[in-house]
């Protein structure tokens, strides 16, 4: 098979713990330059999973110049945008990873670019391609639950602050849990739905926890003084059908009902959740009825050769789209309705009202 050659932009956690290591394993793509602002990254990311004479860069824009068939922007999240619709701009294919952006007006832009180059523009949504979602999803696109009107995304943690890096700075990153994994659960329970047209949205959201020391944290205490994001994020989302969507985020909170990147949908048919495994509950022959599908990764596979690893069929799946003309599974334009959703519940936390759309 032809091979895809692919630049990284951000040589960081993300690129390091996901993309490069399954592009790596997947063994379609050959990266051929890598850039970061700090050097020795980009050299380390070259050593390891670069060809031999990968190039290395410090300004994305001399990286923009190759010719390259995709471009990975795995960068904070303040500059996802603007590295994204260059990138579109120079003719290339891009995977961005989430979320989509840090605001609406930046995601809407990207969009606009992706529209008007013709070139392919993914989002880092990886937890669609995990066996559960998988089953879900052609559950709910079957019409197995009917019609559904209310559903959870979940994304809570007790103690677990991510503590490197950029995710405790607002400008860097655009907020904290919600922003960072609300945004997976939000984007799962979305395209259950199939459902994308917000009308308004209620939000609010807190930060009590993150001045406390002593955190028992999973990653270490974190620095009161550098944590200037929220520590937890609540949604109230009304959909133009009459849906309701309730969103729950944290990364500190004294709970113990803990849950990430999953979610609960109730329809008039029958129910599902991800609270212990995939549940479908209905009544059948005048009987409460829980099923539990069986999600053996031998006995379920979404593309042959990839197996079970979400990382791995998420590089699969934008190989084929660049190479092969394949579809993307998570369009621009449902990422760009996540970033609205979101933006409208920190809007809404600051002032106290729903956002309308």
């Amino acid at each position: 098979m032809k091979h895809m050659r692919a630049g990284i932009i951000g040589c960081g956690g993300i690129a390091n713990s996901k993309h490069m290591p399954a592009i790596k394993k997947l063994g379609l793509t050959d990266l051929v330059a890598f850039c970061d602002l700090i050097e020795e990254k980009a050299v380390a990311a070259k050593d390891k999973f670069g060809t031999v004479d990968a190039q290395i860069f410090t300004d994305y824009k001399e990286l923009l110049k190759m010719e390259l068939d995709a471009v990975y922007v795995l960068t904070q999240n303040r500059a996802h945008s603007y590295i994204t619709i260059d990138a579109l701009n120079a003719g290339k294919n891009v995977l961005c990873e989430k979320p989509m952006a840090k605001t609406s007006a930046e995601a809407k832009a990207m969009l606009d670019a992706a529209e008007k180059s013709g070139k392919i523009l993914t989002i880092g949504y990886q937890n669609r391609y995990r066996p559960d979602s998988i089953y879900l999803k052609r559950a709910c696109a079957n019409g197995d639950l009917g019609e559904i009107y209310y559903a959870k995304a979940h994304a809570i943690r007790r103690r677990a602050v991510p503590t490197w890096g950029v995710f405790l700075s607002e400008e860097e990153q655009g907020g904290g849990p919600l922003i960072d994994i609300g945004t997976h659960a939000l984007d799962l329970t979305l395209w259950m739905m199939d459902n994308y047209k917000p009308v308004s949205v209620m939000g609010s959201v807190y930060k009590k926890l993150g001045d406390q020391t002593e955190t028992a944290n999973a990653w270490g205490d974190w620095n009161p003084s550098e944590f200037n994001v929220e520590d937890s994020a609540f949604g109230y989302i009304k959909m133009a059908d009459g849906a309701t969507v309730m969103l729950e985020s944290a990364w500190a909170l004294n709970t113990l009902d803990v849950d990430e990147a999953k979610t609960s949908l109730c329809g008039t048919k029958a129910g599902a959740d991800m609270k212990d495994g995939l549940r479908i509950n209905k009544v059948q022959y005048n009987k409460q009825v829980v099923e539990r599908p069986e999600l053996d990764p031998e006995k379920i596979r979404f593309f042959d050769g990839s197996g079970e690893d979400p990382d791995l069929v998420e590089q699969q799946v934008f190989y084929n789209a660049v190479m092969n003309g394949g579809e993307v599974v998570v369009k621009p334009e449902q990422a760009y309705v996540v970033t609205q959703i979101l933006e409208a519940i920190y809007e809404s936390a600051k002032t106290g009202r729903a956002v309308n759309f």
